[in-house]
């Protein structure tokens, strides 16, 4: 039987994780130990109490996740995060997070796995972050509407729906780009603007992109941040699942975001 040691090794090895620039409070790798042997996975979007309880009752001793315990900030143990701790520690259960290594993963991350669930086949990289590109991007030959029909059937698998800024009937998407969670910034359709993209895939942003993005003559579609990261995780549970001969299990806890 595999330990946190060893599997967060092989983690870390796959994503990358000491190579990908991140933001301070995302904290990649193992954030919580344990020196129980790892016999089962679980893996959910948030290391929120719910998910931490969720995990421990379906008998998993590794939770593995994208949005890790300091992803809001350094807070005092006390209220919510503590009752995370004692839950994480009363249950015996590791915690491994990856924000942006996950995210940029050309195989288990967000991005590629989106562009998969809506039949697209990405050809370059986009929404560089320091030294390198988190989101995905291509060409392709189909009518925008579908594409949101997709999305919508996607979004709604996973407790979310799709909002958009598609204003012409008709409209096809040639050049796509996607970037997952908050994916609509200031950066993100700069970029798309200055590269020709008229389809932006995102998870969610501020009411201006919205403005910003159909002034700009850019299709902006807002697929869910919970929704548009639930790929990632079960991508990487599966593979830990499967490369140490144990069972995993998904912790489904929508935002509604």
């Amino acid at each position: 039987m595999a330990t946190i040691t060893e599997i967060a090794r092989d983690l870390d090895a796959l994503l990358r994780t000491d190579e990908i620039p991140d933001y301070p409070n995302a904290l990649n790798g193992v954030q919580v130990e344990t020196a129980t042997p790892i016999t089962h996975v679980a893996a959910a979007v948030d290391a929120r109490e719910r998910t931490i309880r969720d995990a421990v009752a379906a008998g998993a001793d590794l939770l593995i996740v994208h949005h890790g315990l300091f992803w809001g900030g350094v807070q005092p143990l006390r209220g919510p995060m503590l009752r995370r701790m004692r839950a994480l520690l009363e249950g015996g259960l590791a915690l491994y997070s990856s924000h942006l290594p996950l995210d940029a993963h050309s195989e288990v991350g967000n991005n590629v796995l989106l562009a998969q669930e809506l039949g697209l086949v990405p050809s370059d990289g986009f929404a560089r972050h320091e030294r390198i590109d988190i989101g995905v991007a291509g060409e392709s030959d189909v009518p925008t509407a579908l594409l949101i029909e997709r999305a919508s059937a996607f979004a709604r698998h996973y407790g979310g729906s799709v909002r958009h800024t598609l204003a012409q009937p008709g409209r096809v998407t040639r050049r796509w780009a996607i970037c997952t969670g908050a994916g609509a910034s200031r950066e993100t359709i700069d970029e798309a603007a200055a590269r020709g993209i008229d389809t932006l895939i995102v998870g969610e942003g501020a009411h201006w992109t919205a403005i910003d993005a159909e002034e700009r003559d850019i299709t902006l579609l807002y697929a869910g941040h919970y929704a548009t990261e639930t790929l990632g995780v079960r991508a990487l549970a599966e593979w830990v699942a499967r490369a140490h001969a144990i069972p995993w299990t998904f912790i489904h806890a929508p935002t509604g975001l």
